[in-house]
């Protein structure tokens, strides 16, 4: 059985293919994963946000993280929690998609 830690690496890599529909940035290096959680069991809970509420690819995105986490060699089940409380800021950026979309 594979170790957590190796899921919980493999975990971030997965989140940076995922790209924000409206932002050419994955949703990690955004900010949107606001935690992430790998169980003894393998399961993976995740809470994410989104750059706005009222975003018409919210469901697709989800999904999308649900399946590319569920891909993950080991993960036994996905559960994918939508908040936005706290809200989303670009203060939540990493240094590299600010860097990427030319905010520094």
């Amino acid at each position: 059985m594979r170790d957590i830690f190796d899921i919980e690496c493999d975990l971030v890599q997965v989140l940076k293919t995922v790209y924000d529909p409206e932002i050419p940035c994955n949703i990690y290096d955004l900010g949107l994963i606001y935690a992430v959680e790998v169980t003894d069991e393998r399961e993976v809970l995740l809470v994410m946000t989104l750059t706005a509420p009222g975003c018409p690819m919210a469901e697709e995105l989800m999904n999308e993280v649900k399946d590319s986490v569920a891909a993950i060699e080991g993960v036994k089940s996905v559960s994918v929690e939508l908040v936005f409380d706290p809200p989303w800021t670009t203060d939540r950026m990493s240094e590299e998609a600010k860097l990427e979309l030319g905010m520094l």
